[in-house]
């Protein structure tokens, strides 16, 4: 999953959504230079990673798209994942996106001094252009797809997957909607088993 999954499977609690936002920006496994519920999120991202990437119904995603984008496939599926997540927003939480989104970025201002580089390095474009935000469209998607693939160096080809997309909106959206239900529960039950402060 990308960033919009991961920040909203963190249900209401700050802290975790930043450690589930910032993890992929961590490396290793000590966390101590981080607030105990913060690390309790690198934590959570590494767990619903780990589930996402050997999901059936995932695997069943990537394997539309792997022909063409080989191993960016998976990158690719999640980007897509985020897209029916914000395209299908109401389904999943009662605040509008625009609203969530804006208070995500401040919950990440507030907590500034514990940001990795990387992503204070990125904040100011991400609030700029409503990263979070833009995934609902496609017209959003695409400029996604698009910085994504300068990231690789073209490498990756991202800046064309907005055709699969097209091509296979209506299964990805039906795989996406009965893989996130399942992804729900399993972050759930991830967050009730650890004590938050």
């Amino acid at each position: 999953m990308n960033y919009l999954a991961h920040i909203l499977l963190s249900g209401d609690h700050k802290e975790l959504r930043i450690g589930n936002f910032i993890a992929d920006s961590v490396r290793g496994k000590d966390f101590s230079r981080f607030p105990e519920d913060v690390a309790r999120g690198i934590t959570i991202h590494r767990l619903i990673d780990s589930y996402t990437d050997s999901h059936q119904i995932v695997s069943e995603s990537k394997e539309l798209i792997r022909p063409v984008y080989g191993l960016w496939s998976s990158v690719i599926v999640d980007l897509y994942y985020d897209h029916f997540l914000a395209a299908n927003w109401s389904m999943y939480h009662s605040q509008d996106l625009e609203g969530f989104t804006l208070d995500f970025y401040q919950d990440l201002k507030d907590r500034w001094e514990i940001l990795p580089r990387r992503i204070q390095r990125f904040y100011p474009i991400m609030v700029e252009h409503n990263w979070l935000y833009s995934y609902r469209t496609i017209e959003g998607m695409g400029k996604i797809l698009y910085q994504m693939d300068q990231r690789t160096k073209n490498k990756s080809k991202m800046q064309f997957a907005l055709k699969e997309l097209r091509e296979h909106y209506d299964e990805l959206e039906d795989q996406f909607h009965r893989f996130f239900k399942e992804l729900q529960n399993f972050s759930n039950d991830l967050i009730q088993k650890m004590p938050l402060d």
